[in-house]
């Protein structure tokens, strides 16, 4: 099987994305005594990134594109992408917990930093091959790689961290206005994972209507759902004549990590913020449709 090595600014960005993340993950197993699940959710975020990158340069290296089950169009800049989110959140995470007031010893320290900095390295990185990869006026390339594309990215991994926020300890049984926030939260993140998957499987095919008119219904509805969730959120967990607290509590001060106000005031947040990132696939969805057409 011929192998075939072509130099470019997207292989060497590939090959430094390989490299930061398997020093971060390296030092973090090492010496940097990580305890916890957020200890564990880290490696995994730079484990997982150095394993997909590896993937990715071994299939191309071999010409093995038109071999692999996935459209390579669309599977190399999604995972670039999730790489990039998950490497910034490890980044995020990982001083908070590890380096804030951090009473350990110094070599201990050392390796912590050395993670941390490794980390916002790959997390550079990743986004440089974002911007290497994604579409360019004029080219013809795969859904993903376009700013509809990356947005539905963004849209999942933000669901994401409101699910994480949202079920420990579970924030929305006090409620049915607040489940039904929920029931949002996880329509709009299904909905969103299978069009992702679609693109990537080159599935959109066989769907029976057009698919670029499917993308526009979808991301309207999905704008509503998230700007009725951005209002009732608030209202059931900050409005104190709705059962909500409007100021945060004096023991969230003295609490480790986030308190429950806390992880309200994020997931309202987060919420807003997916109510952004869905109007704006809206826009860029329905541009597409009229530009098709």
């Amino acid at each position: 099987m011929p192998v075939v090595l072509k130099s470019s600014p997207l292989l060497w960005t590939r090959l430094a994305a390989l490299a930061f993340t398997c020093v971060a993950f390296s030092v973090g197993l090492h010496g940097a005594r990580l305890y916890l699940r957020t200890g564990d959710f880290c490696i995994f975020c730079w484990a997982f990134s150095f394993a997909g990158t590896l993937l990715v340069i071994l299939v191309e290296l071999f010409g093995l594109q038109t071999r692999a089950p996935v459209s390579w169009k669309n599977f190399p800049i999604t995972f670039a992408c999730y790489a990039a989110l998950l490497c910034l959140s490890a980044s995020i995470i990982f001083p908070i917990y590890f380096l804030r007031g951090s009473g350990d010893q110094s070599e201990i320290r050392d390796f912590r930093i050395v993670c941390t900095v490794f980390s916002c390295l790959a997390t550079i990185t990743y986004m440089s091959e974002v911007s290497l990869t994604k579409a360019r006026p004029g080219e013809v390339v795969g859904y993903m790689a376009t700013a509809p594309g990356l947005l539905k990215v963004l849209e999942t991994f933000v669901a994401c961290v409101i699910f994480v926020f949202i079920s420990e300890p579970v924030l929305y049984d006090r409620h049915h206005s607040v489940k039904y926030c929920m029931s949002v939260y996880c329509i709009c993140f299904i909905l969103t994972a299978v069009i992702i998957l679609l693109c990537i499987g080159e599935c959109t095919g066989f769907l029976p209507f057009p698919f670029a008119r499917f993308l526009s219904a979808y991301s309207l509805l999905a704008v509503v759902l998230y700007l009725s969730a951005t209002i009732i959120w608030p209202i059931f967990n900050f409005d104190p004549h709705n059962g909500g607290q409007k100021q945060r509590p004096y023991n969230c001060s003295t609490a480790v990590g986030l308190c429950t106000w806390d992880k309200c005031m994020a997931v309202a947040v987060l919420t807003g913020v997916n109510f952004i990132l869905y109007l704006a696939d809206l826009i860029y969805s329905t541009r597409l449709v009229f530009v098709s057409a």
